[in-house]
């Protein structure tokens, strides 16, 4: 037997990942272009359906997509001190254009924050200016020295959101709103459970009064950060003078969010839920559902059986592998690596037995079903994937959740754990929201992935690093 192109997540997770990545048709380590990949067609057709997903939803909360440019003034990043100091090593910078060394050199979009915050203050004059509800699709460019295809890249696409508000109240409901989406997109579309909490102020984002994120949980324990939603407070307003007049008649800066998730959702759902045999793809994210494989060995049988295998395929909204020259067995190994949900056969016997057989790629299980019952016995199969990826992704975040009340225990469960080995854990512990812990829970290479905004643990007790009386537990993990 030939060996399989996969290796096997117990041996080595990071491999595996890389593997299942090119061999389900995903994408392609760009070698030309440092630290860059190529999206290919099948990954390339799942962020277009995580984008339709995300897009519905933002505008019908009001949002309107709009473009920016790529390129940025080097001026405008340095108005808002910490977002400046944040992004400076991440910084791609261009000194020369037209063959000409620029006046000013131009930052290649890390994010939006500055270059949106110039053109608030030109077109934000009263309170009747706003709210101003923009989400922007677009790539950016952020200089990783180590890069992993969908997870960390130097170019990556993603959906940036840039909201203005004349209150601070306001603009927290849009920050916890569009986490909402979020994590309703996580869960519900990609099946893959997260929990959702305000960032430690070590860990916010760069020029933000406070960030909110959903953390996920891959199949290593390993966490992945899957969206963020900024409250921007009036940090961007001041840099930028972006003020209106209100009601009273007085001049204040606008309250502003900003919010995004990126192509590594795609890689927080491969690592969710394939397996050693290749992608697996949630139902509702799958460009293609369900594939029907002919097979007939005489050529007198190929007609009839390749006539009733569209007939069968219009009928599902599915794809008929018709290609001369491959073995059905070539067939079925090329759909399974590819994470097609199911895949039917169709032969000589069953067109006689007026028969099909179903395939389900998460579980392996086949099952014969009749012909005239198969539209329906496939919608259920793909409702009934759906559901047992993410309860199983959901039962593996509960077993692998554990509590910690000192210092030494949190180490000791996350020692050993790496991208490659795996092991990991989510540890819930009182760690109080300071910098100074932050900094200790690194010693160990582990970070404060989110502090949930529902305890359901066992509330108030003592940080693990000062003492101090805290009001809930932390998520604690290694993390992407």
């Amino acid at each position: 037997m030939a060996e399989s192109p996969i290796t096997p997540r117990e041996k080595d997770f990071a491999a595996w990942y890389q593997d299942v990545v090119l061999q389900g048709d995903m994408a392609e380590p760009a070698e030309i272009v440092k630290g860059c990949m190529v999206i290919k067609a099948n990954g390339y057709a799942v962020w277009e359906n995580l984008q339709r997903e995300l897009d519905g939803r933002f505008k019908a909360l009001g949002h309107q997509n709009v473009y920016f440019p790529l390129l940025i003034p080097e001026s405008f990043l340095k108005k808002e001190a910490e977002h400046v100091e944040g992004f400076a090593p991440e910084l791609a910078v261009v000194t020369i254009a037209g063959g000409k060394e620029l006046e000013e050199p131009y930052v290649i979009r890390p994010t939006s924050e500055t270059i949106i915050g110039h053109f608030f203050s030109k077109w934000i004059q009263s309170w009747r200016d706003l709210p101003i509800l923009m989400n922007q699709w677009a790539n950016v460019v952020r200089w990783e020295l180590r890069t992993r295809m969908f997870l960390r890249t130097t170019e990556f696409l993603w959906q940036e959101g840039h909201t203005a508000h004349s209150n601070h109240a306001e603009a927290v409901e849009e920050v916890l709103r569009i986490l909402d989406v979020y994590a309703e997109v996580a869960e519900d579309i990609m099946a893959m459970p997260v929990i959702k909490g305000v960032k430690s102020r070590a860990e916010k984002f760069a020029g933000a009064l406070r960030s909110y994120s959903i953390e996920s949980m891959m199949q290593n324990g390993l966490a992945l950060q899957a969206g963020t939603s900024h409250d921007l407070g009036q940090n961007f307003g001041k840099a930028f003078d972006v003020t209106f007049q209100n009601k009273e008649g007085q001049r204040e800066h606008v309250w502003q969010t900003s919010w995004g998730v990126s192509t590594r959702l795609i890689g927080g759902l491969i690592m969710s839920h394939s397996d050693d045999r290749g992608l697996v793809l949630p139902p509702k994210l799958a460009p293609v559902k369900g594939v029907v494989v002919p097979i007939y060995r005489k050529e007198e049988e190929k007609g009839k059986v390749l006539e009733a295998a569209h007939r069968i395929a219009k009928e599902l909204g599915a794809k008929v592998d018709d290609r001369e020259g491959q073995s059905p067995g070539a067939k079925f190994f090329h759909w399974e690596r590819r994470g097609v949900p199911v895949v039917l056969e169709l032969g000589p016997r069953d067109l006689a037995s007026e028969n099909i057989v179903l395939k389900r790629r998460d579980t392996g299980t086949k099952e014969v079903i009749p012909q005239a019952a198969v539209a329906g016995r496939f919608a259920e199969v793909l409702d009934a994937m759906q559901k047992d990826l993410f309860n199983a992704a959901k039962a593996r975040l509960q077993a692998n959740t554990v509590t910690a009340n000192s210092l030494g225990e949190v180490e000791e469960i996350l020692k050993d754990v790496t991208a490659e080995r795996g092991g990991g854990k989510f540890v819930m512990a009182h760690v109080k929201d300071d910098p100074i812990c932050d900094a200790r829970l690194k010693e160990f290479k582990a970070t404060v992935r989110n502090i949930p905004l529902v305890d359901e643990y066992d509330g108030a007790g003592k940080c693990i690093v000062t003492g101090e009386e805290v009001d809930r537990r932390v998520v604690i993990a290694k993390s992407y």
